[in-house]
């Protein structure tokens, strides 16, 4: 594949920055739309992921960030997933522990007393978040080359491991979400496997075997076996079982699995989900209502790129670009391909619209990970963001006409579904992976949390200029019974002249989490007419009238 994102590419594209404000060209560059605060919201926080020459591809992917208010205080807290090194794998020894640390409610964060340490795994990498024993607190998956790890949060004791899980163990599980898939109040869990690593049976890097633009590299994903993905009932006390087979969950070829995202394709209130698979075809997986899935992203039209091309997909992002109240699905992929935009039709499939929106030229030589779909400037439509990195170090040599680090990227939205780019926070190159949304400061728009596959981690506060009169919403919600976060359900604002929807979910796409609520940007509305909420029951309900700027939370009524 070509690539060639070097030092020029960078600077031109931060001065052509036109992103900011109604979007006219400016005489002078713009300030960066967010500003990195690393040093002072997690400072001394960082990540490993194997050596820095990454001979094998267990040392690629990076760790996890999973969002969301673990001490109930309101303030959004975050779980970094550390990895390991193959030197300690050998050993037997375990990784680099997963920490939590509390947020101020700043933007900033501190580390959460000994009582919530969580013990060291094999090899971290992303992970899960909700409430799987419905006792009102968020609990956590983690996921590893090794394991698949469940803790409890109680009250009393910080994070509880739950031994007997009933997780298939010893693979290799990039990213989780949580779900009801079966609408049973319990909430289950998918997990994404990427493929079977043993380091002595794979070719080391330096043996000749795997070159990349005349350069020896790590060996994979071709060539090395796929793993399929698991789906797991939860048992509403912290254990799941392992329904996979049972519930049809498994398609006649594997994918090389690294991103997942839950979402209501077909608008039928259960939840779906859409599997980015790294070279192999995407999976989207209907629920069917009885207990079973169907793989339909062929059909649907979101299993390859617009020339029916397979691509090497990471992330995934899920929002309602086009104002159809529907999911709209934006898949990261390999440098040297374009991110995959798929915009829902009338007739319950997607179209691939990357060019249309202006979003496939801009990306195409970067190697892109994490994503969110967010209206980040609050004017009523969505946003996008984008962490890269290249995999191959030796990128930063002579003739490759690349970087292995990468500026992230911001594509805002200019209210009729086409973007413009900008660097997200500057000229600074990063070595990006992972990464999630949320308000970090309590001030209405969303701020960024990222990781890099190894180095300190990463706090991008939104300093976006907008409008004086730009509103905006978060909602959460209180279920009744075991899903008490509402995982699943659908929200719908309306107002007059319009109205957006938007799902209650904690999958981020990419070894990542998010908080369990639905954050609307609303622009110069004022005032809602009703907000509707379809619980994942089934059961709907109106809340009217809504104030708005502010965050709100509706409990569920009796049936």
């Amino acid at each position: 594949m070509s690539e060639g994102v070097g030092p020029t590419l960078i600077v031109v594209l931060n001065s052509l920055c036109v992103c900011l404000g109604s979007l006219v060209a400016q005489s002078q560059p713009a300030a960066p739309p967010f500003v990195d605060i690393s040093a002072r919201a997690l400072p001394g926080v960082a990540t490993t992921c194997g050596s820095p020459n990454k001979d094998w591809i267990i040392e690629v992917n990076g760790g996890g960030v999973l969002l969301g208010d673990f001490d109930l205080d309101g303030i959004v807290d975050v779980v970094i997933v550390d990895g390991s090194n193959l030197e300690r794998a050998d050993k037997g020894e375990p990784g680099f522990p997963p920490r939590l640390f509390l947020g101020n409610g700043d933007a900033t964060f501190r580390p959460a007393p000994k009582l919530w340490a969580l013990p060291a795994g094999r090899w971290g990498m992303g992970g899960a978040t909700g409430d799987w024993n419905g006792d009102g607190r968020l609990d956590l998956v983690i996921t590893e080359w090794g394991a698949v790890r469940v803790f409890l949060n109680s009250a009393d004791k910080g994070f509880v491991e739950v031994g007997a899980s009933g997780l298939v163990q010893g693979e290799w599980a990039a990213s989780a979400a949580a779900l009801d898939y079966d609408r049973d109040g319990k909430l289950d869990l998918v997990v994404v496997n990427y493929l079977e690593f043993d380091a002595g049976r794979i070719a080391k890097r330096g043996a000749g075997e795997c070159r990349w633009k005349g350069f020896d590299v790590m060996c994979g994903p071709e060539g090395l076996t796929p793993t399929f993905d698991r789906l797991y009932r939860g048992k509403g006390d912290g254990s799941f079982e392992d329904v996979t087979e049972a519930a049809h969950f498994r398609p006649q070829n594997a994918g090389f699995g690294l991103g997942v995202m839950t979402l209501d394709c077909d608008d039928d209130g259960d939840t779906d989900v859409y599997v980015a698979n790294d070279s192999t075809p995407n999976f989207l997986w209907q629920n069917n209502g009885d207990g079973t899935f169907t793989e339909i992203a062929l059909r649907r039209g979101v299993s390859h790129d617009a020339n029916g091309r397979e691509q090497a997909s990471m992330g995934i992002a899920c929002g309602d670009l086009n104002k159809d109240l529907r999911p709209d699905l934006f898949v990261t992929n390999f440098s040297g391909e374009n991110s995959a935009l798929y915009l829902s039709t009338k007739n319950g499939g997607y179209r691939e619209r990357s060019s249309q929106a202006q979003l496939a030229g801009p990306g195409m030589r970067f190697l892109k990970w994490g994503t969110t779909l967010s209206d980040f400037d609050l004017d009523g439509d969505l946003d996008l963001s984008v962490m890269n990195g290249h995999v191959y170090p030796v990128a930063d040599e002579p003739g490759t006409d690349t970087a292995y680090a990468q500026v992230p990227q911001l594509f805002v939205n200019d209210g009729s579904g086409r973007f413009a780019v900008c660097a997200l926070a500057g000229e600074t190159p990063l070595v990006a992976r992972a990464s999630a949304a949320a308000d970090l400061d309590g001030d209405g728009d969303l701020d960024l949390v990222a990781v890099r596959v190894e180095g300190s981690v990463l706090v991008f506060q939104n300093q976006m200029a907008r409008e004086e009169d730009a509103h905006w919403l978060r909602v959460k919600l209180a279920g009744r019974g075991g899903n008490r976060d509402g995982i699943g359900a659908k929200v719908t604002l309306e107002w007059e002249g319009g109205s957006s929807a938007a799902e209650i979910r904690t999958a981020g796409g990419f070894q990542s989490a998010v908080p369990a609520e639905a954050h609307f940007g609303l622009g110069a509305v004022s005032k809602l007419k009703s907000l509707r909420v379809r619980w994942p029951s089934g059961r709907e309900q109106v809340e009217e009238p809504v104030a708005v700027d502010r965050v709100i939370t509706i409990t569920e009524r009796a049936p």
